[in-house]
């Protein structure tokens, strides 16, 4: 059995650093983690690639949930052209149809004209009809890996489900964990036969620029949760 991949979730500079700092096996690059995580700018991205930590960017055009209008395929589109010129190692995308089905057939034509990128299916999963008939979709398409709670709101409560998925998955596909990962849980996860990966962020709120009319509660890393979660390894 390979050993189990660790990937921090990565919102800023300062998690960059820290995922150089700590070896992580990979980043999934982001922005907003308080709403979630959306698509990260251009110089994020140039930042994560000059530091030489592989980097998977997330492709979430807005908040809310993931079935997305014409025009916001077309974003996504591009915003996955652009990272894949850059020369990231890997996108991390979540597309549903009305009905909460996964958008096979979008998902498709991508994938055929990025066939160097390797795909992360993120939570949007979750979300789907039915996590065996989603899994196979996704084994179908070329995906790499899917990031799941195990089909519940965070890890603690999917645990179960986590531990199905990872058997029938069957080195088809890697079953990644994330959605509440904490040092208290880690070592559950951990435990899982044939689970491929965990994912955590490692934040906690803080309030930015107190003294400014533009202050805002934010989601930061933390170094010394940081330490915690990997001290349970």
């Amino acid at each position: 059995m390979s050993q189990i991949q660790f990937e921090l979730c990565a919102a800023s500079i300062e998690a960059i650093d820290l995922a150089q700092k700590y070896n992580f096996t990979r980043i999934e690059l982001c922005q907003n983690l308080e709403q979630g995580g959306l698509t990260p700018s251009a110089g994020l991205i140039h930042a994560a690639l000059a530091a030489e930590v592989e980097t998977h960017v997330l492709i979430r055009p807005r908040a809310g949930g993931f079935f997305y209008s014409e025009r916001e395929l077309a974003q996504i589109y591009w915003d996955i052209d652009y990272a894949a010129k850059l020369g990231v190692k890997g996108v991390v995308v979540g597309l549903l149809k009305e009905n909460f089905d996964i958008d096979t057939d979008f998902l498709a034509q991508l994938i055929k004209q990025y066939p160097k990128l390797h795909w992360t299916f993120h939570r949007a999963f979750d979300e789907s009809i039915n996590w065996k008939r989603s899994l196979d979709a996704l084994i179908h398409l070329g995906f790499k890996r899917v990031l799941t709670s195990g089909f519940a709101k965070n890890v603690e409560h999917g645990m179960v489900n986590l531990v199905e998925m990872s058997a029938y998955a069957n080195g088809k596909i890697e079953i990644m964990a994330g959605g509440g990962v904490h040092a208290g849980n880690f070592q559950k996860l951990k435990a899982i036969p044939h689970l491929a990966g965990i994912h955590f962020s490692a934040t906690h709120k803080v309030l930015l620029d107190e003294d400014s009319a533009f202050s805002e509660t934010i989601l930061k890393i933390d170094e010394r949760k940081l330490q915690r979660i990997l001290a349970a390894k």
